[in-house]
């Protein structure tokens, strides 16, 4: 029901936009979240938004330089990456839940039933 897109090759400090798109209907109940794992690294979070966009949380590693957003009406979620760093590159999934609280389950990936297959992400020097 998520399909990930955007990912491609970019150089560090470059800029890059990835959408998750929603074939469900329940995209606009759900709150959503974006995941990434690096190689022999375990999966780690990148970013959460609440089912209207009006919270937010990011991990320290991209906050500043990375935005969660949505699009309700046309069931996008969308993570804006701006200054990125070799250390970025990752597959990235898009996963959603009916309701996360409190934060400490919103950055937990296993508190999330919905996921994406994941489309990767590499920050060149």
């Amino acid at each position: 029901q998520l399909v990930e897109s955007g990912g491609r090759l970019v150089q560090a400090g470059g800029s890059l936009r990835l959408s998750c798109r929603s074939s469900g209907s329940l995209f606009s109940n759900h709150d959503m979240g974006w995941f990434r794992q690096a190689p022999g690294k375990e999966r780690e979070f990148v970013a959460y938004t609440n089912w209207n966009g009006g919270i937010t949380l990011y991990a320290d590693s991209v906050k500043g330089r990375f935005t969660i957003s949505r699009d309700n009406a046309i069931e996008i979620l969308y993570l804006t990456m701006d200054r990125v760093k070799p250390e970025d590159t990752a597959i990235y999934y898009c996963a959603g839940v009916r309701r996360l609280y409190p934060d400490s389950d919103r950055v937990d990936p296993t508190k999330y039933d919905y996921w994406g297959q994941g489309t990767q992400v590499t920050v060149s020097l």
